[in-house]
């Protein structure tokens, strides 16, 4: 794709480039709202017989159907708006891709050219207020311009770390014409993975050969890179505890003997204890944020740190790196592999020394407060998800909104594989499961797709159900209904002295499951902890339509443990005013 493109002698317009340029890049689906600056390029898509667009009811669901089609597969996502109004409607997703790295190009209708600068009717300056949120942001004003700016937005959006790209194309672009240009169609390819450097692979082998008690923490750099199969290698060679954070859910499958769970505020207690403990951390991928370091001078006072990360800004940002690496990470992994290999001697009972205090740590940090109430009366959002899971095949995909339902659903369900867990992590955009788990559909049509939303969440994009009974994606959701805005309002109940302020939604209104019926969904409800089997089972016989299940679970609900926020790691609870109970100290 690199290479300079020939030209034929056939004249097309610019929106009919533009498709040229989606279908040599390997762009088979777009999510879209139509707009009188973006309409050439709706009518060159209604003769399009590769390229399938998908009408959906905001710009926001655009943006996060994108980034869930990517988030499931790796290749990119598109979405397609017009200007003004449908332009700014995409910031959002924009953000939230640019914090999740996902690689997603959203194209954006501009009024003509000779307007720009004179505030025409929906004229908007979107690369002005996209340029913090993304890699890069062109504006195309010639129809021989637009062929190979959409080509290298998908190059820049998929190469290194990944993340989003504008493309704002004038209307005039998109109805000039211009020759057609061919080109080898490698849009999606990652560009050559960068390696790291010798020295440096050797000096992390030699802190990894000499640790006492070393731990794995994977980020989503790790799936992001494909990188899960050289990191179970690695981790495995070494017998080496794995903490995988929000993003990683899936880099080591559940249930590995060698994965503590997750990191961070309302991670496990033996993940975040191992990194407080641990004298060498490997990090793959990840970003040492806020929420899993908690008080950032108190994070793992004894550990030197190995970084490995593809953007080089990241290394030492928030932790010093005692070893830098910067390097993809499947190529920084198979290269700290290899160097290791064969030169494991004497490990075994300092490794089992740190797996003993692992395990006590294990046991002493389950949670002491339930959430369960009493059987015959109340709905344990646990006991939902712990039954999704025991439900679905392993290659399911899940989706989530932010809040409680999010940490719940994290915490619990079988994450088995890469890609198959989509969430928003470092933004924490609510309103992202339905539409996030619609892309995952059109990505994967073969899996089952599950959204696990909250009733909050699930109030700010549950037209896009309307899209997916309209277009024949059969989805289902989980709505976690307590009535509340319930991670704000557990915050307020644990630090505002249960003062409740406007986190009260109502669980009647709307009513979840005949909201769903009128859009064309099956609707199901469930207030009855023996009727959760029965639900999920009739949700998962359904496979012509997408289906909604309302599970009213009990508003005073917790999601613990917890660290609270701006406090030591070390101070993690496991109920109210309770933390974990070690027989002894830590070693």
């Amino acid at each position: 794709m690199d290479a300079d493109p020939s030209l034929s002698p056939a004249a097309v317009t610019g929106a009919e480039a533009l498709l040229d340029a989606l279908e040599q890049a390997g762009g088979r689906t777009v999510f879209g709202i139509p707009g009188g600056a973006v309409l050439p390029a709706y009518d060159a898509l209604a003769h399009s017989k590769t390229v399938r667009h998908v009408l959906v009811r905001h710009e926001q669901g655009a943006g996060h159907a994108a980034e869930g089609y990517a988030r499931a597969t790796g290749r990119v996502g598109v979405c397609l708006a017009t200007s003004g109004p449908g332009a700014t409607n995409l910031v959002t997703p924009l953000a939230n891709a640019y914090r999740d790295s996902t690689p997603i190009v959203a194209l954006t209708g501009q009024v003509p050219s000779n307007l720009l600068g004179t505030c025409a009717f929906q004229e908007i300056d979107i690369c002005a207020i996209a340029r913090p949120v993304t890699k890069a942001a062109f504006q195309v004003v010639r129809a021989d311009q637009v062929a190979e700016t959409v080509r290298r937005a998908c190059r820049i959006a998929i190469a290194g770390r990944p993340g989003p790209v504008l493309v704002d194309i004038t209307k005039d672009a998109l109805q000039g014409r211009t020759a057609r240009t061919v080109a080898a169609p490698a849009g999606t390819e990652r560009a050559a993975r960068p390696r790291p450097a010798a020295e440096q692979v050797r000096a992390a082998a030699e802190l990894l050969r000499q640790a006492h008690r070393p731990v794995v923490y994977a980020g989503g750099g790790a799936v992001a890179s494909s990188a899960c199969g050289a990191l179970r290698e690695l981790a495995e060679l070494l017998a080496v505890p794995v903490v995988t954070t929000l993003m990683a859910l899936g880099a080591l499958p559940a249930g590995h003997p060698l994965l503590l769970g997750m990191p961070g505020m309302h991670g496990s207690v033996p993940a975040v204890m191992a990194l407080q403990d641990c004298d060498v951390i490997l990090a793959v991928g990840a970003r040492f944020d806020d929420r899993v370091t908690g008080r950032a001078d108190t994070f793992a006072p004894r550990a030197c740190v190995i970084h490995i990360d593809i953007d080089p800004a990241e290394i030492g940002r928030l932790r010093h790196a005692d070893v830098p690496l910067h390097a993809d990470a499947r190529e920084a992994l198979d290269a700290l592999t290899a160097e290791l290999r064969g030169t494991l001697t004497r490990r075994q009972d300092r490794m089992a020394h740190w797996w003993h205090t692992l395990h006590r740590w294990q046991q002493a940090g389950k949670p002491a407060e339930s959430a369960t109430g009493p059987a015959e009366e109340t709905i344990s959002p646990q006991a939902v998800l712990e039954q999704l899971g025991a439900r679905t095949p392993p290659d399911t995909v899940f989706t989530t909104g932010v809040g409680q339902h999010q940490m719940w659903a994290a915490q619990i369900l079988p994450i088995r594989t890469p890609r198959t867990w989509v969430t928003s992590g470092g933004a924490g955009t609510m309103g992202f499961a339905i539409p996030a788990a619609m892309g995952a559909k059109l990505a994967c049509p073969d899996a089952v797709v599950w959204a696990v939303d909250g009733d909050g969440s699930f109030q700010m994009t549950n037209q896009e159900l309307v899209t997916c009974a309209a277009e024949h994606i059969p989805i289902k959701v989980a709505v976690m209904n307590n009535g509340t805005l319930g991670m704000v309002r557990q915050w307020q109940d644990l630090f505002y002295g249960r003062r409740y302020a406007s986190t009260t939604l109502g669980r009647s209104i709307p009513d979840v499951a005949a909201l769903a019926q009128a859009m064309g969904c099956v609707g199901l409800h469930c207030d009855r902890p023996q009727d959760i089997a029965h639900a999920l089972d009739q949700a998962m016989t359904i496979h012509d339509a997408p289906v909604v299940v309302n599970f009213a679970i009990r508003p005073d609900a917790l999601v613990w443990p917890m660290v609270p926020a701006g406090a030591s790691n070390d101070d993690i609870l496991i109920a109210r005013n309770t933390r974990p109970d070690f027989d002894d100290s830590p070693v």
